[in-house]
């Protein structure tokens, strides 16, 4: 359902054929929600039999006709009663966790090139930001300042949870060289909810005492 109010989202911005969908979805919130051309169209369809968006035919000269849609007010009023409520992520399958969870079998230069594996992708991934999102002076933008830094804040959260997950490997590197799994738990976690508690304990600590409380995902 997600998908359905994305697309309500950039048509809020602007009208928008399905093809220049396509483009906005490679150009900025696809680290985070990938989707293809045929799943837009079958939406944009979806969307106009619920009465969310109109479509109409802009004839253009010795080109094939544009068909642009446009978000109706019902369509807002949907895209923005969903916006006001905070919305849970999809559940995690990470396959490289799974691999990390049995590492113990491995020996510990089996184990550490697992991770320095990681690493060389997380690594990439960000070495490609900025031709992926279209970062460089030439491309220009069509929103109000406003509307982009919101845009672009999306792309620094994902930037900062790369780096923070590159920390943690190099951590969990220098902790198998270093044979910390000879204490176990004490060995593997270096912080624990809650937030506030573990502000600032390090290893161990108050955060550690804390563990009966708890403390769900967002």
């Amino acid at each position: 359902m997600s998908l359905d109010y994305a697309i309500l989202g950039f048509l809020e911005v602007g009208s928008k054929t399905g093809y220049d969908l396509k483009q906005r979805f490679d150009r900025s919130v696809s680290g985070f929600w990938s989707v293809d051309q045929s799943r837009i169209y079958r939406t944009l369809e979806k969307l106009r039999d619920r009465g969310w968006v109109s479509q109409e035919i802009v004839a253009q000269p010795d080109r094939p006709d544009r068909k642009p849609y446009t978000i109706t007010d019902t369509g807002r009023d949907a895209l923005y009663s969903w916006m006001y409520e905070c919305q849970s992520g999809p559940p995690q399958r990470n396959a490289f966790l799974v691999q990390l969870f049995f590492a113990g079998l491995l020996s510990d230069e089996e184990a550490i090139r697992l991770l320095e594996d990681k690493k060389r992708r997380v690594l990439a991934v960000l070495a490609s930001f900025p031709e992926r999102y279209r970062m460089a002076p030439q491309y220009e933008h069509d929103e109000s300042e406003r509307i982009d830094f919101f845009h672009w804040l999306t792309l620094d959260s994902a930037v900062h949870m790369r780096y923070a997950y590159l920390e943690w490997i190099d951590s969990a590197i220098d902790r198998i060289r270093k044979a910390d799994y000879e204490r176990g738990r004490d060995g593997a976690l270096t912080r624990w909810p809650p937030y506030t508690a573990a502000r600032g304990t390090g290893r161990g600590g108050r955060a550690a005492e804390s563990i009966a409380d708890g403390g769900g995902e967002a």
